[in-house]
């Protein structure tokens, strides 16, 4: 009689833990997956290299001209070193450059307090508010012995930063009153929001930047006038706001019927089911979608070239406009874009922990 046990010739159980079961789970988990998996190495192979030897073994560092930095190749960091305060800065006045970089860094500091939690509580309203005295005291001056400087000469970083910093702000409860009317039940409340939704979500972005800066202007009373900056940043807060009410009336439409009819048994009104019960669960759902919109006005703000203003595309262009260092446009484009790049993955790994640290309740 046969006393093999039952499964005994069945095969041993694949790793799941360790450097190769991350291995066979993330990156060969599939035959599709091995196969793109070997490409991208293949790809990033190819590119490192030729990066690394682009970025730091071509080039000359000692150079200090745009003549020696043609004779070597390479990425010239010489044009860094000279062009870099009028990238980050504009045509702010040179000898008060200090003031953009020190609003810059209150700014972002005020920023990263916002995503600390310990800092949800009512003393972060004050925390902002003096931010922005300071920013706004720093960049136009006229007080405290600071030299006056008009918004005309502001640009680079600091612009790029206040615009969309403004914007998120002031879009963000905007939108989300919007996405409110839009699930009114009120009629003419509820046709406003559709119409106005629908209407900025149809036009892009630079429809909205030429008709704030040629079209509004004649709306206004005469005598009365609204400066170019302005006139900017309430075009990105209204092209925005349409897009975040979108996306949290999708999170608003996801939440179970039962939670609206749960907030009704507890006698709660509408403001209050909204705030304590609606509201929280809806915006947890669409965090990627709106951390999405933020990244995209982010880089979006660089569109109000067109209109004039001096941001940090602008200031990109401004820099190899420079008969000297004329053809270093490869330099000048790769330094905004890493600059670009170091927010916008701040802002998509913080909206990770985020969600991470909102989830820990919807996991045994």
């Amino acid at each position: 009689m046969d006393q093999t046990l039952p499964g005994a010739d069945r095969l041993p159980p694949r790793t799941d833990t360790g450097v190769i079961g991350w291995l066979r789970t993330r990156l060969f988990s599939s035959p599709l997956n091995a196969i793109l998996t070997i490409l991208a190495l293949w790809l990033l192979l190819l590119a490192i290299p030729a990066l690394i030897d682009y970025l730091f073994i071509k080039p000359d560092f000692a150079a200090t001209t745009a003549a020696q930095c043609r004779e070597t190749g390479g990425y010239c960091w010489a044009f860094v070193r000279e062009k870099h305060r009028l990238i980050l800065f504009g045509i702010y006045p040179y000898d008060e450059q200090w003031r953009p970089l020190l609003a810059s860094v209150i700014l972002v500091a005020a920023i990263v307090c916002s995503c600390i939690r310990w800092f949800w509580k009512p003393f972060l309203g004050l925390l902002w508010a003096v931010a922005l005295v300071a920013v706004g005291v720093l960049m136009w001056g006229g007080v405290l012995g600071l030299s006056y400087v008009e918004n005309a000469k502001w640009g680079g970083l600091p612009l790029t930063l206040i615009l969309s910093t403004f914007g998120i702000a002031f879009a963000f409860p905007f939108g989300l009153l919007l996405a409110l009317g839009r699930r009114s039940h009120m009629p003419g409340v509820k046709a406003v929001c559709v119409v106005y939704i629908e209407l900025i979500r149809g036009v892009p972005l630079v429809s909205l930047l030429f008709m704030s800066s040629v079209m509004l202007p004649l709306f206004l009373p005469e005598g009365f006038s609204i400066d170019k900056l302005l006139r900017a940043q309430i075009a990105i807060i209204l092209f925005a706001a349409a897009y975040v009410a979108e996306t949290v009336r999708g999170g608003l439409q996801a939440i179970p019927k039962g939670q609206y009819e749960g907030a009704d048994s507890l006698g709660l009104g509408y403001w209050q089911q909204m705030r304590k019960i609606i509201l929280p669960q809806a915006l947890k759902i669409v965090i990627p979608p709106l951390v999405g919109i933020f990244i995209s006005l982010f880089k979006d703000t660089s569109l109000v070239v067109i209109i004039g203003i001096f941001d940090l595309t602008q200031a990109a262009k401004a820099a190899v406009s420079d008969a000297v260092w004329r053809g270093f446009s490869t330099e000048s484009y790769l330094f905004i874009s890493v600059i670009y790049f170091i927010f916008c993955y701040s802002i998509s790994r913080y909206s990770l922990s985020l969600e991470r640290q909102l989830d820990q309740g919807q996991h045994r």
